[in-house]
């Protein structure tokens, strides 16, 4: 029998320890890599190509987001599992948007994860029980309000890429690095970013970082020292 290949992309150590020890468990998967920042995790899944990525969200250099999404465009047979700590409709949405498989939430992952794998392998969707309620949830209400944007928020606002520029500009990157890590002109960057501000209103870098702390899109020991 062949076994589903995974690559298990999280920035920190125990837990991606903790996720190849549970997968190892099982005889029908095999941990063929790991990563752990987001540019390497599209570099990992470009070399191993594996069937599934299990993909932190909260990843220095390239957020889960971000790979998910370069992942899904190079390699449409390796389907991208989302690892996070929020079910916000925004980071559900973005997750959808960018590509991703499933959506498994990092607290019920000894129980979700080998189901999560085994499901997007098959060419299935995967989202874990909390995230499922909220989607139904989420639907129905803008159902009944009549369009998608009814219960739209400040905080659900941001398209995917603008969440990527966010969290590195957060993460103290200057524009022509930032250009360079997601493939973009300077032009493009500014752009966006200029964009983001608007949509947050918000024009000063200090007060960026601040959003992007307490939105979750960076956590709070990647901002920059000094």
């Amino acid at each position: 029998m062949k076994k589903i290949t995974v690559l298990i992309s999280d920035d920190h150590t125990l837990l991606r320890e903790g996720m190849r020890l549970l997968l190892e468990k099982e005889t029908d998967i095999q941990v063929v890599g790991e990563a752990a920042d987001g540019q390497q995790s599209v570099r990992e899944a470009k070399r191993l190509k594996p069937d599934v990525v299990v993909q932190d969200l909260a990843m220095p250099l390239l957020n889960g987001f971000g790979a998910a999404r370069q992942i899904a465009k190079e390699l449409p047979s390796t389907k991208v599992l989302i690892l996070s700590a929020y079910n916000d409709d925004q980071y559900i949405d973005h997750a959808i948007e960018a590509g991703a498989a499933g959506y498994l939430m990092k607290e019920t992952v000894g129980d979700d994860l080998v189901r999560g794998i085994r499901e997007v392998a098959n060419g299935n969707a995967f989202f874990s029980p909390a995230v499922a309620r909220r989607l139904l949830k989420s639907r129905q209400g803008r159902s009944a309000n009549g369009n998608d944007t009814a219960l739209a928020t400040k905080a659900t606002v941001l398209t995917g890429r603008q969440t990527e520029i966010l969290q590195l500009i957060a993460e103290g990157y200057a524009n022509k690095q930032i250009a360079s890590m997601l493939s973009l002109s300077i032009k493009t960057v500014e752009k966006h970013r200029q964009d983001l501000m608007n949509t947050l209103n918000i024009h000063n870098i200090a007060s960026l970082t601040r959003y992007a702390v307490s939105s979750g899109v960076v956590e709070s020991n990647r901002m920059p020292v000094g």
